[in-house]
């Protein structure tokens, strides 16, 4: 199954309209004096967060666009027409990067949101502009200006409120089957999901948030192996992070050690991320007796070590989930209304998320960097950059 989740596209306004050299011609009048007029605006380019979209599909096979370019001024002071502005859908959830800065020029979170990419040219003028009481019949008029090219680089982030962590198999897929009416793929073999899927998890008729399913992470995710950097960017807007351990693991793993892993890679990936509220969760606790589970709870407690929430959890059976999500319901409830009360907490929330995704991109950029390198400086022997083919698709 294949997956976009960023593209490289490169945008570029409309030319502004010429202005119009002409003056007036009728029967008897000998100098009717000037009547250029003056050119049309070229188009501006924008993108608009549409929520009908959920991949950067389209602008795989198509890299180019441009606006169109203002009509030149004509006689008898006409104006020449502005050029039409073009308007490029892109998912909710998009950051625009101009690739040559690398400045961030927006997030598009909200459907219908718009960002201007691109200021289409201004118009020229006519020499009806330059007419006075010294130059009765001027020739000066000016050409209409360039408008602005960029290339952009989108980058499409999941809108979350709660991410799930965790290793292949730890049952994130179950959960979010068990919780929502999303059905992502199930299986008994690791790396069942290859693309992210989101659930929206109702806990009742008026109160609902939104989960993420993330493929699972490995030992160097954060460095490169497998998938993980590119999935790892897709925690950067969740509000909690929902850490699943497998309790009973078939390969006999210690779940302890498991834990830490996926621990260790959020702290290697983005410390700013590692830093944000984080549950853990014991999955399929029907598989182990009470005095298992506990003894398991009191290990992870110590050589974590870990002092947050923990819970217990059979996904397969819903046992327990009810519980977790009218608390995930609560916690984002209370988040949210604090920071409307509190305009100083929204903000340090926001400057949070910039930090998170400004780690996210320099990390990826840091991975796309080193791979270009070249087969001396590590990276895969038969030039296989496998981050670059991933495409991503989401299932709501």
């Amino acid at each position: 199954m294949k997956f976009v989740d960023e593209a490289i596209i490169r945008v570029s306004a409309g030319k502004g309209g010429n202005g119009c050299l002409s003056f007036r011609r009728e029967k008897y009048v000998a100098r009717g004096g000037p009547d250029g007029g003056d050119g049309g605006d070229g188009g501006s380019v924008f993108l608009r967060a549409d929520p009908a979209l959920n991949t950067m599909v389209d602008y795989r096979y198509q890299r180019a666009f441009r606006a169109a370019n203002g009509e030149p001024g004509r006689g008898r002071n006409c104006t020449g027409a502005s050029g039409d502005d073009l308007v490029l859908p892109v998912p909710v959830g998009t950051t625009v990067i101009d690739a040559d800065s690398q400045e961030v020029l927006g997030d598009l979170t909200a459907p219908g949101e718009e960002l201007l990419v691109a200021r289409g040219g201004f118009h020229g003028l006519g020499n009806t502009r330059f007419k006075s009481s010294v130059n009765r019949a001027p020739r000066q008029t000016t050409a209409g200006s360039e408008g602005e090219e960029r290339q952009l680089r989108l980058e499409l982030k999941v809108l979350a409120d709660v991410g799930l962590l965790g290793l292949p198999n730890a049952g994130k897929s179950t959960f979010v089957r068990a919780v929502s009416a999303a059905r992502p793929r199930v299986a008994d073999y690791p790396f069942t999901t290859l693309v992210p899927s989101l659930g929206v998890v109702r806990v009742d008729p008026l109160r609902s948030f939104v989960v993420a399913d993330i493929p699972g992470l490995i030992a160097g995710a954060a460095e490169g192996a497998g998938l993980g950097v590119r999935f790892l960017r897709h925690l950067t807007r969740t509000r909690i992070l929902l850490h699943l351990v497998d309790a009973a693991p078939p390969d006999g793993s210690d779940p302890v050690a498991a834990a830490r892993t996926i621990a260790e890679e959020l702290e290697t990936f983005s410390p700013a991320l590692a830093a944000r509220p984080r549950w853990v969760v014991l999955n399929k606790q029907d598989l182990l007796d009470g005095e298992a589970m506990d003894a398991l709870a009191a290990r992870l407690r110590e050589e974590l070590p870990w002092e947050g929430p923990l819970y217990r959890i059979a996904a397969a059976s819903g046992a327990g989930t009810e519980r977790l999500c009218q608390d995930l319901m609560t916690a984002l409830e209370e988040r949210r209304d604090a920071e409307a009360a509190d305009p100083a907490l929204a903000e340090a929330e926001a400057e949070a998320q910039a930090r998170l995704q400004r780690e996210a991109r320099e990390r990826i950029d840091a991975l796309r960097d080193w791979r270009k390198a070249g087969p001396e400086d590590g990276s895969d022997e038969d030039g296989d950059d496998s981050d670059y083919d991933v495409e991503v698709e989401y299932a709501p």
